[in-house]
């Protein structure tokens, strides 16, 4: 499945389901969990990073949000909230700062990507650094 396949899946299965009605233009989260091979988080890490850096100055982009899971340092969840899932998929996702990362996850990821699409109601944030 090309990169944008999983996801495009994904809207297609909420949208058949009507999980995703939704007027055009309404906020979409993506929730990805990632699984990396054992010994290549750094390089996994090394890829998205810049990716993230470049999203935030989308002008659909909301938020993301980097986890990862304290009991299994291999897993990644990835909490993405864009303005509209049209232009997510459309034009996001093609977005050339992506091909780097696209390109090398099938050698970094030892499981299929879990994709969740879920329409946000409210948000309460407190920034935090580290």
């Amino acid at each position: 499945m090309d990169r944008r396949g999983l996801l495009g899946a994904a809207v297609a299965a909420a949208a058949a389901t009507g999980a995703m009605a939704q007027p055009s233009g309404s906020p979409v989260t993506v929730v990805l969990v990632l699984r990396v091979r054992p010994g290549r988080e750094e390089e996994f890490l090394t890829l998205l990073l810049p990716v993230l850096d470049a999203m935030r100055h989308e002008p659909t982009f909301i938020n993301a949000v980097l986890h990862r899971d304290p009991e299994d340092p291999l897993r990644f969840m990835l909490y993405e909230t864009w303005g509209d899932l049209t232009d997510l998929v459309e034009v996001q996702m093609r977005r050339s700062y992506r091909e780097a990362y696209w390109a090398a996850l099938p050698g970094l990821l030892s499981a299929p990507r879990e994709v969740h699409l879920w329409q946000p109601l409210r948000a309460d944030i407190t920034m935090f650094t580290r």
